[in-house]
């Protein structure tokens, strides 16, 4: 499982027809919206702005408004095919004039996440979980020489120290003498 080091685009021409694919690293579902937003103000006279995703193993396609299944799933399709995960892709279309077909647009669609994946520097995934942890304040110096300071992501100073850090599946064992709740699974950047 990867995803990409750097968000990507990509401008192709296909029949007189503008395809251009943004390829975004992702790692909310609630950030798509506003990804989506912004493809919009960029791009306010396309005709289409389809997409597929993939977040934490989550997955969602969309045509807008092409017909069924010709942009969004075969977006889709290159995503699984290539085992990426937290990445969303866009594809906004200018319409060019000359009606591509089904099939037309379904090649039209998965050569423009091709071409545009063709300069991806790709990053690997792990399994993880997202862990809370609530230690005495003398406890928390141990706890911080456990936990790397770039995996916490919450900490809270109240009557104990409220923690919350994202931890790889294969670093489980460094904290199984430590009280935590899992919170949930997560897919993350695999450490060196």
């Amino acid at each position: 499982m990867k995803t990409i080091q750097n968000n990507l685009k990509n401008e192709i021409i296909i029949k007189n027809s503008r395809f251009i694919t943004e390829i975004i690293k992702v790692y909310e579902e609630n950030k798509v919206k506003e990804y989506l937003e912004e493809a919009t103000k960029k791009y306010p006279k396309a005709n289409h702005y389809c997409y597929a995703y993939r977040i934490q193993n989550r997955t969602k396609s969309s045509d807008d408004k092409e017909p069924t299944g010709t942009a969004g799933a075969p977006t889709l399709n290159v995503i699984e095919k290539e085992d990426l995960n937290n990445i969303l892709i866009i594809t906004i279309r200018y319409f060019g004039g000359i009606k591509l077909g089904a099939g037309g647009l379904i090649r039209a669609y998965t050569k423009s996440v091709t071409e545009a994946l063709k300069q991806a520097i790709y990053q690997e995934l792990t399994k993880g979980y997202k862990i809370h942890f609530q230690v005495s304040y003398s406890e928390e110096k141990l706890m911080m020489r456990w936990l790397n300071k770039e995996n916490i992501i919450e900490k809270k100073y109240e009557e104990k120290v409220d923690l919350v850090a994202i931890i790889e599946e294969k670093d489980m064992e460094k904290i199984q003498m430590l009280p935590y709740e899992i919170l949930e699974e997560v897919i993350i950047e695999k450490s060196s």
